[in-house]
């Protein structure tokens, strides 16, 4: 059915959903267009809303040719929309649900492509906040990749929308600096990209698994895996991209060149041969103070961690936009990890700590304590050998090979 989108668009039919709004396909005075319309809740926000006018003029001027760009901001009743270019293809989580890894050379493809986004975003003064596989799109017609969703993270991510401090992001792709209360800078949005490239190479991402406290914390406290097979020049690149410290990560600009320089060496590799995780379930969790749910929580999704707060419907939302978080404490922080982290590994290998590999430690100390017991037989005998006797009996005279 259609449905009128202020007086100059309309929205024929639902593309997807997410935490922040359902995209229609519409047409306006320009052709076919993507709408973003926004929750109902943002659209009654008077504050929000006001903040959306003010930056209308900065989002539509984003022109990039690796940026879905923004045509208009449409305010009408209860309506909130974003009039955006329409792509045609699918985005980067619906390609990883099919394929779950893709080769080398098509990953940094892709995260080339959405550097050189990122490169001109920072330099007009934006910072996205929250690239992830679900925010990029790859056009069938030219096979770019594009990256949407910019200004709506910061927009929503406001003290006096969450009445307190919060940050809007989603847990597998949050940068260290972010679970640590500060404030973001272009730095997040490169920290997100590599865990992007990560995910494509690998499967999953470098630090998801388990509760979201658990995630948050391996941002924060543990190092990144390396992933077997991996050209070393990449993986130097993407290392250096996860750095803990903003500093050290390099810039947009940077990483785009530099990813577009390994391509010709990565052409025609396949995808790296490593184990899918397990899917044993981790042991409970200890009490933090984030949970409100009895269900598991799935890897992915607008899983509120705050008590009291409320998930975005499951059936509404395609692997949801936003999540909204608070803030964890130093003491939280420094808890150990929970869940279960999905560290890469080769082929045939046990995850540490699972009951595959509880078996294979146990497997190599009865070997090992085989070998100490033949060693140590050994070893006896040929001392028994070297005393010179066959039977114990030492009142055997021995031999007096001396000259006479």
């Amino acid at each position: 059915m259609a449905r009128k989108i202020g007086s100059r668009y309309t929205a024929y039919q639902i593309l997807g959903r997410g935490s922040a709004g359902t995209v229609w396909l519409g047409e306006g005075p320009d052709g076919a267009v993507a709408i973003k319309l926004l929750r109902d809740d943002l659209s009654a926000d008077q504050e929000l809303v006001g903040r959306f006018v003010q930056e209308r003029a900065a989002l539509v001027s984003l022109d990039h040719p690796h940026v879905v760009g923004i045509r208009d901001l449409v305010v009408d009743g209860n309506d909130l929309a974003l009039v955006m270019d329409l792509v045609r293809g699918v985005n980067l989580r619906s390609r990883l649900d099919r394929e779950r890894r893709l080769p080398p050379g098509e990953a940094v493809a892709v995260a080339a492509d959405i550097a050189d986004a990122l490169a001109a975003a920072h330099a007009a003064g934006y910072v996205h906040r929250d690239v992830k596989p679900e925010n990029i799109l790859l056009d069938e017609s030219t096979g770019a990749a594009l990256l949407s969703d910019f200004g709506v993270a910061k927009l929503i991510d406001e003290p006096s929308r969450a009445g307190g401090r919060r940050v809007v992001g989603t847990p597998d792709y949050v940068a260290p600096e972010i679970v640590e209360g500060l404030p973001p800078r272009a730095a997040v949005d490169i920290y997100a990209l590599a865990t992007v490239l990560y995910e494509l190479l690998a499967g999953f991402t470098p630090f998801g698994g388990g509760h979201p406290g658990a995630v948050l914390r391996r941002h924060v406290t543990e190092a990144v895996a390396p992933l077997p097979g991996i050209p070393d020049d990449l993986w130097r690149l993407l290392h250096q991209c996860l750095a803990k410290g903003p500093a050290s990560r390099l810039r947009a600009g940077e990483v785009a060149s530099r990813l577009r320089e390994l391509l010709p060496h990565l052409a025609g590799l396949p995808v790296l041969d490593i184990d899918e995780p397990d899917t044993e379930p981790a042991p409970a969790p200890a009490p933090t103070g984030y949970e409100d749910h009895q269900e598991p929580l799935p890897a992915r999704s607008a899983v509120p961690l705050v008590q009291g707060a409320t998930a975005a419907d499951p059936e509404s939302a395609n692997r949801d936009t936003h999540t909204s978080m608070r803030v964890p404490g130093p003491q939280e922080l420094a808890g150990g990890a929970l869940g279960t982290a999905r560290a890469p590994r080769a082929p045939g290998l046990p995850r540490a700590g699972s009951a595959r590999h509880r078996a294979a430690e146990r497997r190599r100390r009865l070997k090992l304590a085989a070998v100490a017991t033949v060693a140590a037989a050994t070893l006896g005998v040929g001392g028994w050998l070297a005393l010179g006797g066959d039977d114990g009996d030492s009142s055997k005279p021995a031999v007096d090979q001396s000259t006479p």
